[in-house]
């Protein structure tokens, strides 16, 4: 771990979500003094349940109370933010619009201009999406393809990605953004995401669930991999002023149809059980995936865990969280 992060003061947004609980885990472990706002009480996740709660400076409140964050940045002489708080759920989106607008577009703008008012604030790294793109005819998706997302979380996406971009320009603010795959590993708690869904049906001898038709493609990204991946970028900007404003792909570079992921599972797993494909998934990019060429040219990543390694590790993480009783229940 890089000596960047020793004592470091760290303000991470949506610390509790799934890539969160990663990027905290790294952060302790390079000794970072981490700041983290949570908005919610969620005791299964493994903010609270891994005891990461313990270690870290907690802020209540919202993402969207800029007044809030203008407090943290101030009070707690934040140097580096990571912004993860978000709505991620495509579904939710479609159902509730507003509220996925208010945390994914407002939310950024009141980040980015509590960190433009604070001194202190050196580096700030903005999660945004591939699904920023919005659907292309081009594949995969290079940094240079427009951001034209057509649907609510699609959009939500591509306004905080453009926001953060003008931040960037007008007040030079030393903010980058991240545009990742879909996200899968230990500690996601949403039912509904393929990965997480599919190992809980087969655990409990159940088919699993597709909801679209089994043919939309994607990426898949392992958090751990994607934890790596900001606290690189920080590093990397702290190093380089000129990243300012970049924005970079981050992929395994290996799309997979949901069948295709769903099946790999299923083997790993030794089941025979057969999926349950129920063609009920609406408004949803057909085929979207990333080049991650520019990223490792420039950057020097690359990912540290095959996706079979990574479904390993998310599998037995799965097994032993299930097999709790408050878990079960």
């Amino acid at each position: 771990m890089s000596e960047f992060w020793r004592d470091r003061p760290t303000l991470v947004t949506g610390g509790t979500g799934l890539v969160g609980t990663w990027v905290l885990r790294r952060l302790l472990r390079a000794q970072a003094d981490v700041v983290c706002l949570v908005r919610d009480w969620v005791p299964e996740s493994e903010f609270v349940r891994g005891g990461l709660i313990q270690k870290v400076k907690t802020v209540r409140g919202d993402v969207c109370d800029q007044a809030l964050l203008e407090r943290i940045c101030g009070e707690y002489e934040i140097a580096t933010v990571i912004h993860l708080a978000a709505q991620t759920l495509v579904p939710v989106a479609n159902r509730n619009p507003v509220a996925t607008f208010q945390s994914n577009i407002a939310g950024t703008w009141s980040l980015l201009e509590a960190c433009r008012r604070s001194p202190t604030v050196q580096q700030i790294v903005v999660a945004s999406s591939d699904k920023a793109y919005g659907e292309a005819q081009q594949l995969p998706y290079d940094e240079t393809t427009p951001l034209r997302g057509r649907f609510p979380y699609d959009v939500s996406k591509s306004c905080a990605d453009l926001i953060a971009q003008s931040y960037a320009a007008t007040y030079h603010l030393p903010v980058v953004i991240t545009r990742c795959g879909n996200f899968y590993g230990p500690g996601d708690l949403n039912w509904n995401r393929i990965v997480p869904g599919t190992i809980r049906s087969i655990l409990r001898g159940q088919r699993p669930v597709i909801r679209s038709d089994g043919t939309l493609i994607r990426d898949y990204f392992y958090v751990e991999d994607g934890a790596a991946a900001y606290l690189l970028l920080a590093e990397k900007l702290a190093e380089d002023p000129t990243l300012r404003g970049e924005a970079f792909n981050f992929s395994h570079e290996m799309p997979l149809s949901v069948s295709a992921l769903v099946q790999k599972i299923l083997t790993l797993m030794g089941s025979d059980l057969q999926p349950d494909i129920r063609h009920q998934a609406t408004q949803e990019i057909r085929h979207q995936y990333l080049s991650a060429a520019y990223t490792r040219r420039r950057l020097g990543w690359r990912p540290m865990f095959t996706l079979e390694e990574g479904l390993r590790r998310t599998i037995a993480w799965y097994a032993s969280f299930l097999a709790t009783p408050r878990a079960a229940a």
